[in-house]
């Protein structure tokens, strides 16, 4: 195998990792987002609420950010 076809075998994989990492982050940005929708819908509001909300809502910011990152990657 040349030096070549490596190269082209290291860009496959990067590839399908990152379509991988793709897949991951965007389904757990639903089911985060499905949880947030599940807390808003819910008439309770105490500390223990409030810090589940922030955990989701801190946890999905940055599932978004590297889901971001990943597509500026794939480029």
């Amino acid at each position: 195998m040349g030096d070549r076809e490596y190269e082209n075998s290291d860009l496959e994989i990067d590839q399908k990792l990152v379509t991988e990492g793709s897949l991951q982050l965007a389904g757990e940005i639903q089911v985060l987002e499905a949880w947030l929708r599940e807390l808003d819908a819910s008439d309770e509001e105490n500390e223990d609420i409030l810090a589940v909300r922030k955990s989701y809502n801190d946890m999905l910011r940055s599932r978004r950010e590297m889901l971001s990152t990943l597509e500026k990657q794939a480029r």
